[in-house]
């Protein structure tokens, strides 16, 4: 399938009652293509286009999950290394506090989500400041104690994959105490963001949004927005970065086609299973699902966006809906997608 799929795809977008947006790119694909359709800001009438950027929210840990992986290449850091040495004091108090064995959670627990962390997303605090109180600014302590105050681990280390936001601030403080380095100067420099165009992407809070892109999406749940939501909700590792879907297909495409890593053996330790329980759903900062026979990486993110790579056919497909409540929708049209070009 080449551009001209774009032709074909479009109509499919109708299914989705709400502003909707895919990429795909990749050696697989003749040319890189995209559809889109709806408006980016219903208020002044501003069309939603490929181009158009948009909070990522998780998908930024597969980000930060690979600036960790580009780190151990370079004998930096140690994945099987504890946290407690490595965190910065304050947080590894809480953690200890809580009950958390320092000592025996790895780094590479916390990329893998079996570190026992809960994840202090899920509490009701968290939702009602979220809901009630969108200028609220957090901390990375502040996130941190509230999953610490909550609750205590929900598993031992190494036992169990449970996906945990908190794991991934705490991860976020752990690579810029190794690396010197603020989070977003990090991942920006070590993804080579600037080196492969990627230029509608910015650290929101963290860096000044590109010169000459078009305004950054609306994004709702339902008739509820959350635009104006504080960036520092979602910022800390766990989630963070802005982009488009050209971008977030593109470094899909970078990252499994030997454009970020120094070795292949680099991407192969990212895509290892662990031993424990529910290991083959999530490695180091993908998930791992079969789309038919073909095996697909893959991340989402909370506000309706999603990133594909299939090595088998060596395509990716990043797609974005403003409206979460129809991230279903999107899900099975790409997965209508990979099929077809596998």
């Amino acid at each position: 399938m080449d551009a001209d799929g774009a032709n074909l795809w479009q109509p499919v977008l109708s299914r989705i009652p709400a502003p909707t947006a895919i990429f795909a790119t990749g050696r697989g694909l003749a040319k890189p293509f995209g559809v889109a359709a709806g408006l980016a800001d219903p208020v002044v009438q501003r069309p939603f286009t490929t181009e158009t950027p948009f909070r990522i929210a998780s998908n930024t840990k597969t980000f930060v999950a690979a600036t960790a992986l580009r780190l151990w290449e370079r004998g930096q850091l140690d994945l099987d290394a504890p946290v407690a040495a490595l965190l910065t004091p304050a947080l590894t108090e809480l953690l200890q506090t809580a009950g958390y064995g320092t000592g025996e959670i790895t780094v590479r627990h916390l990329l893998n989500h079996s570190a026992g962390i809960f994840d202090h997303t899920g509490t009701e605090r968290f939702s009602d400041v979220i809901h009630q109180a969108q200028d609220h600014v957090w901390t990375r302590e502040d996130q941190v104690r509230l999953s610490c105050v909550s609750s205590g681990p929900t598993a031992s280390p190494g036992v169990e994959f449970r996906y945990s936001d908190t794991g991934y601030i705490l991860l976020g403080d752990i690579l810029e105490r190794v690396s010197c380095r603020p989070l977003a100067v990090l991942v920006r420099q070590e993804m080579r963001f600037d080196e492969s165009g990627m230029t509608s992407t910015w650290w929101e809070k963290e860096e000044p949004a590109p010169a000459g892109i078009v305004p950054r999406a609306c994004q709702f749940i339902g008739k509820e927005e959350f635009t104006a939501l504080d960036a520092s909700a979602d910022l800390f590792g766990g989630g963070g970065l802005v982009m488009n879907v050209r971008d977030l297909a593109g470094f899909m495409a970078h990252l499994f086609e030997a454009r970020i890593f120094q070795r292949p053996e680099t991407l192969a330790e990212m895509l290892s299973a662990g031993s424990h329980k529910r290991a083959e759903e999530y490695r180091l900062g993908l998930f791992s699902r079969f789309v038919g026979e073909v095996e697909v990486f893959t991340h989402a993110g909370f506000w309706g966006t999603l990133a594909c790579y299939s090595p088998d056919s060596g395509v990716a497909v990043a797609g974005c809906t403003l409206d979460k409540a129809y991230f279903g929708e999107l899900e099975r049209i790409v997965e209508e997608f990979l099929l077809a070009v596998a």
